[in-house]
């Protein structure tokens, strides 16, 4: 390759964009823009919605059926030929995407890459049951995670160990196992009443949400015959505020931008430490 066409080819980099949790609607206006401007598109197969291919001018693979090599070998053929590549993955690809592997390929040969950011599973999940994953008093984190399967997790990271925590814990990946899953949270401390809810397919039109407690959970899914493609939430966040509020948009709370009511709503309360 001439040094001229590699200096052209460098302003063309292959962007990996998440496509969102499903709804055509939650992927960025940026990842959407780049699609249409696209010429080859790799995309992860029926995990991400047909709906968001449409009308697009690019040619278009479903990577299900191809491996690393292929999937490599594909883009960086149509890059090198002055193509514009989208690889599209679902949710954010920054998640359980295995993009690395991919763009540590396309760096040994030279070829750009940048990351789109989109929606994780775990907040349109969270979106569909309305709930917030912080709650004040009783939990401020959230654990991403997955029980071990087929992939492998690092011991340091069992489910068990990190259940101990009692934070809200996203887990993808695992609702086949859901019975083992709910062992190893019980294990870790989570008391059996602990709300768990298992959304299917989140933000697509299809979506299912159940709900219950680590107690029974596992049976409900059964019921539900929900086997694959679900985000499961834990943690008493999902029970709700109990009427708790943060402190960030009460009266009496001073901050950088608002000074504080005092208790007769009329003069100010100032933060002694705001300056």
């Amino acid at each position: 390759m001439t040094p001229d066409k590699r200096d052209r080819l460098a302003g063309n980099p292959i962007h990996f964009i998440g496509a969102g949790p499903g709804d055509p609607e939650l992927i960025t206006l940026k990842g959407k823009r780049l699609m249409e401007e696209a010429d080859l598109i790799i995309y992860a197969g029926s995990l991400v919605n047909p709906e968001i291919l449409k009308g697009l001018k690019a040619t278009i693979y479903d990577s299900s059926g191809m491996d690393l090599d292929n999937i490599i070998e594909t883009m960086a053929a149509a890059w090198q030929r002055g193509k514009r590549v989208a690889r599209l993955h679902t949710g954010d690809p920054s998640i359980y995407g295995a993009i690395g592997e991919q763009i540590h390929r396309l760096k040994k040969r030279g070829i750009p890459c940048r990351i789109i950011p989109g929606v994780t599973s775990a907040f349109a999940a969270a979106a569909a049951l309305q709930v917030e994953l912080t709650v004040p008093e009783v939990t401020q984190t959230v654990i991403f995670t997955r029980i071990a399967g087929r992939t492998p997790v690092p011991d340091r990271e069992d489910m068990a160990g990190l259940a101990a925590h009692q934070a809200t814990m996203c887990i993808f990946l695992s609702v086949s196992m859901m019975d083992q899953l709910c062992r190893e949270l019980l294990k870790g401390g989570y008391p059996p009443d602990t709300p768990v809810a298992v959304v299917e397919k989140a933000s697509w039109p299809e979506e299912k949400r159940i709900t219950g407690t680590i107690q029974d959970i596992a049976d409900k899914i059964r019921d539900a015959n929900i086997r694959k493609t679900a985000m499961i939430l834990v943690g008493k966040a999902l029970a709700g505020t109990g009427g708790r509020e943060s402190m960030l948009y009460h009266k009496h709370f001073s901050h950088e931008f608002r000074n504080a009511r005092s208790a007769d709503g009329n003069s100010k309360i100032k933060d002694p430490d705001d300056t």
